[in-house]
């Protein structure tokens, strides 16, 4: 390429010749700290979902095949990473607690991803829920973002399907 084709020559010293194209804004690789809210909308919206977003996060919901059920995704930043927190919404009552450590067990050894855990197992609304994670400082282009997002969307279906099936939860 040339400047003659109408392309912005990079300044880059390692191609003095000018043969790379610079890339767009949305090819560009960028740490998800500065883009995460407006990724998710966007991840959102493109899969038919309706994010909500308030001060500190952005959230939305799928539902689980032939169970009725809604999947809640609410993304968040700790400071130094963005979290994916999912649950269905169901409390377990006090006679679930074991199947549902088992069931995260079950899920953690084989899969990883997302980390199944049982929420608030002291408190008044326990319930089983699914975490992923990713730095900030995690450079990617948006489209492998949504790639994650997608993906990390379908094992939460198939680890909540497995719960409901599996475990009766």
């Amino acid at each position: 390429m040339s400047a003659r084709d109408g392309d912005t020559l990079p300044q880059d010293p390692y191609d003095p010749h000018g043969t790379e194209r610079t890339p767009s804004l949305e090819q560009q690789e960028t740490g998800i700290a500065a883009h995460w809210r407006e990724w998710v909308v966007r991840w959102a919206r493109g899969h038919g979902l309706h994010p909500v977003a308030d001060p500190v996060s952005v959230s939305c919901g799928f539902e689980l095949p032939d169970s009725g059920r809604t999947v809640t995704v609410r993304f968040m930043t700790t400071k130094k990473l963005l979290v994916a927190f999912m649950t269905d919404g169901r409390n377990l009552r006090a006679d679930q607690l074991a199947v549902a450590a088992a069931a995260a067990n079950a899920w953690n050894t084989e899969q990883l991803v997302p980390m199944l855990s049982v929420w608030d197992v002291r408190g008044p609304n326990p319930c089983i829920a699914g975490v992923c994670t990713l730095p900030l400082g995690c450079r990617m282009e948006r489209a492998e973002f949504d790639a994650l997002a997608s993906d990390w969307a379908a094992q939460a279906r198939q680890m909540f399907t497995r719960c409901h099936e599996v475990f009766a939860l």
